[in-house]
């Protein structure tokens, strides 16, 4: 019975430092010097200053600035998530006639316009960085408006951030809120 009782916590030490300890230093070791940029989590900077990630939302709300999609856990990294609502669901409704009010509303849009799901609807992890061309299309004229410059010089901004599908098959085309906001403030 003592000899079993020994083999065991022989066999979790031994487990603890091969699983615990010494395979996640290898992983961390591998992904730093192969994927520098995402081990550390692609995190984007403005004048040597880390200003967010490429991979996380975050919330602009000035007419200056493109908006991302909603986030039902209003941005935040920890309580991230869905809302969990249903499609019966009298919340979800009241919310998306809200956002999509919003969308409208901000962006001058007459009151019958198509509104992308992206902009209202939450995504999944309510930190989806990306919305869709269409939404960002959308955008321009208040964003153009707000800074004095022409539709064109934003609209050409926007085709320039537009990502493709990934490996071309992968998703759907997309742009970055952050990146796209960022190259607004550089211009």
């Amino acid at each position: 019975m003592i000899k079993l009782i020994i083999q065991s916590i022989r066999q979790t030490i031994l487990w603890t430092v091969i699983a615990g300890m010494a395979y996640p230093l290898v992983i961390t070791v591998i992904a730093q010097l192969s994927f520098k940029s995402q081990a550390d989590g692609s995190l984007l900077e403005r004048n040597g200053k880390v200003v967010g990630s490429e991979l996380i939302a975050q919330q602009f709300t000035g007419t200056n600035y493109f908006w991302p999609r909603p986030s039902s856990g209003s941005y935040a990294t920890v309580p991230s998530g869905a809302s969990n609502l249903g499609q019966t669901s009298g919340a979800l409704k009241t919310n998306v006639m809200n956002n999509a009010s919003a969308f409208i509303t901000g962006n001058n849009l007459p009151t019958n316009a198509a509104v992308p799901a992206d902009m209202v609807y939450a995504s999944g992890s309510g930190l989806d960085p990306h919305i869709s061309p269409e939404a960002a299309r959308l955008q321009v004229k208040r964003v153009a408006a707000s800074r004095g410059w022409s539709e064109d010089r934003v609209a050409a901004l926007v085709e320039k951030f537009v990502e493709s599908p990934q490996w071309g098959i992968f998703g759907e085309p997309r742009v970055n809120v952050l990146k796209l906001n960022l190259a607004l403030d550089g211009q």
